[in-house]
């Protein structure tokens, strides 16, 4: 009988946050060993609950919830998202130009496979999202991994962003607050970037997952603001990480700027919207209710609250560690620490990874599996609580103190 195996497609996606680690560990915890898990970016499994009234609102609507909905979504969700933005400053967003789905996710999926040809290449950070880079092979397409500059906050570099442009360039991905890094992008990296797009005729993607996770000050500048209306821009952002209601799986696409050019894009993605039929109906009764309510996220991400004195600590603690160097995260929920060559000889980083896992019971990601370009980091999630953050980076920091050259 012939083999079943894998298609082709799948020969270069990757996604390690869920990878063989991630299997190793649950080999472990069948044999009774206790994973702590700072591998997924996940609130629930850590205490962090989804406001009250979003629930009720969800609970509330579920009589009407079953059936389809339009596809692109409910119309109360996607006219909340619509203001959204417009009081943001984007008062040309209009209820047609978002789009409902299964989180961002799906959208970024959705939005590759309506706009991307075989061969197209398309501008991807390094350290990026992962999704990032396995939905642009999967739709033929080739990702072009940009530098992020750890000694500028991990801003992307402009210039190495432009020498990498060639004639089959057609799209420029951003990830701003950015996930692995903690980045939060300057006003003048936005504003360069839009630029390039504007002089070499991009698409951007601007993945604003993390838009409202923002410490000591940080400004987050939405991309479609200097987009204009001479660069399109599709922005993407939902409730899953800032309202803490990750299996909801409810986010959205906005487009911004030339839409009159971008007609026929813009019904491939409604075409691509009706083959699913819709997104998870009750889900979209959150998504008003969470724009219009109480913004709780606002306690979290300053002194005193979880998410900002985790993150905090966790870069305090990693940068204790000898031959451990964190950049502090201005955002979301990670840091991405390296390990310096001087002090740690790792040619391999999913094997220190593993090791460490095997050893200590921590699992982390390893840095390549953000398509990092080498193998000297590694992204720890800031969720778990203060107690639980100091023992795993205090096993982390024994582990290393083992290996130290």
């Amino acid at each position: 009988m012939r083999s079943i195996t894998q298609s082709r497609k799948l020969k270069n996606v990757r996604y390690d946050v869920r990878g063989p680690i991630l299997v190793e560990a649950q080999r472990l915890e069948a044999l009774g060993h206790k994973i702590l898990k700072l591998n997924i970016g996940n609130p629930a499994p850590f205490g962090f609950e989804a406001p009250a009234t979003i629930a009720a609102d969800v609970i509330h609507h579920l009589p009407e919830a079953q059936g389809y909905s339009d596809s692109r979504g409910i119309y109360s969700a996607r006219t909340a998202v619509a203001q959204y933005y417009q009081a943001e400053g984007l008062t040309d967003t209009h209820v047609e130009d978002v789009f409902i789905g299964n989180g961002v996710s799906e959208l970024i999926t959705m939005a590759l496979q309506a706009f991307v040809d075989d061969g197209n290449e398309i501008l991807v950070p390094a350290p990026d999202y992962p999704l990032w880079t396995g939905a642009v092979t999967l739709t033929g397409g080739t990702p072009v991994h940009y530098r992020c500059d750890e000694t500028n906050g991990w801003n992307p570099d402009l210039e190495d962003i432009e020498s990498k442009i060639t004639e089959n360039t057609y799209g420029l991905v951003l990830i701003n607050p950015n996930n692995p890094t903690g980045a939060v992008y300057s006003e003048e990296t936005v504003k360069g970037i839009v630029d390039i797009a504007r002089r070499h005729d991009l698409v951007i993607f601007s993945d604003e997952i993390y838009e409202k996770i923002l410490y000591d000050g940080a400004q987050h500048h939405h991309t479609a603001k200097y987009a204009g209306d001479d660069v399109l821009c599709l922005t993407f952002s939902g409730l899953s990480k800032a309202y803490r209601v990750c299996g909801y799986r409810s986010g959205w696409l906005m487009i911004s700027g030339p839409k009159h050019l971008a007609t026929d894009f813009i019904e491939g993605l409604t075409l691509m919207a009706n083959m699913r039929m819709c997104a998870n109906v009750p889900a979209q009764h959150a998504i008003q209710t969470a724009l219009g309510g109480y913004q709780s996220i606002n306690e979290l991400i300053v002194p005193g609250g979880r998410f900002y004195d985790q993150a905090m600590l966790a870069d305090k603690l990693l940068n204790e560690i000898p031959g451990v160097t964190s950049v502090k995260p201005r955002g979301a929920l990670y840091c991405f620490p390296k390990l310096e060559p001087e002090a740690y000889d790792i040619k391999d980083d999913e094997a220190f990874a593993l090791d460490l896992l095997r050893s200590k019971h921590i699992l982390v990601t390893h840095g390549t599996g953000f398509n990092w370009f080498e193998p000297d980091h590694f992204r720890l999630v800031a969720l778990p609580d203060v107690k639980m953050l100091e023992e795993a980076i205090g096993r982390i920091a024994e582990y290393l103190e083992e290996i130290r050259l």
